[in-house]
């Protein structure tokens, strides 16, 4: 995504699992096509572990963003059904916070009224605060679409929609020229959105 809020997919890679090894392998073709990351502002990963170990290696020096979905998925899955209406507004304060300072009296709020309940989940959100809170440093408008990687997971959601139908493919090849399509389509997409909102504003 650049400043400007366009959008366009970059690669993709068949992979039997989320290993940090797999996940170098895909950074490292990127770091050598060209995406040194001098330019790279911010870097935003789900829960998986292995991308965030991978991106230690290839781009140290990036700011890394924890998805704030995926987070509440976990936070949710800690806490018993009769607190979730509780707890989720409150973490959700966390992350629709309107400054970085606001969002960290929202966590110390939230750390206090749920510490007692949930040590182990307040202690893993404390730990990984500093990782949510990195889409702050970019402009405001951003905000939304930094906070999580909703936009990367449509592109999933379709790739699976579209191939989940097929009975089978005759090789690999064809798998890649199938998903590249896809991902081509939605490439083509963003630009001609993006060129309509530049000539309404022009």
């Amino acid at each position: 995504m650049r400043a400007d809020g366009s959008r366009q997919l970059l690669a993709f890679l068949r992979s039997g699992g989320e290993s940090q090894a797999a996940w170098e392998g895909s950074l490292q073709d990127l770091y050598r096509r060209g995406l040194e990351g001098k330019q790279l502002l911010l870097i935003i990963t789900d829960g998986c572990p292995g991308l965030p170990a991978a991106l230690q290696t290839v781009y140290p020096r990036v700011p890394h963003q924890r998805c704030w979905v995926h987070k509440m998925r976990n936070i949710l899955e800690k806490v018993r059904k009769r607190d979730s209406a509780a707890v989720k507004p409150a973490a959700q304060a966390i992350s629709l916070a309107s400054s970085q300072a606001e969002a960290v009296q929202a966590f110390r709020t939230f750390r206090a009224q749920w510490q007692a309940s949930y040590p182990v989940m307040v202690k893993r959100l404390e730990q990984d605060l500093p990782e949510l809170l990195s889409f702050f440093r970019l402009p405001q408008p951003l905000w939304r679409k930094l906070r999580t990687t909703n936009v990367i997971e449509r592109c999933f959601v379709e790739v699976r929609r579209r191939t989940r139908p097929m009975v089978c493919f005759v090789n690999e090849a064809s798998v890649d020229r199938f998903i590249f399509s896809i991902f081509s389509r939605f490439n083509e997409d963003w630009r001609n959105r993006t060129l309509r909102l530049f000539t309404q504003a022009a």
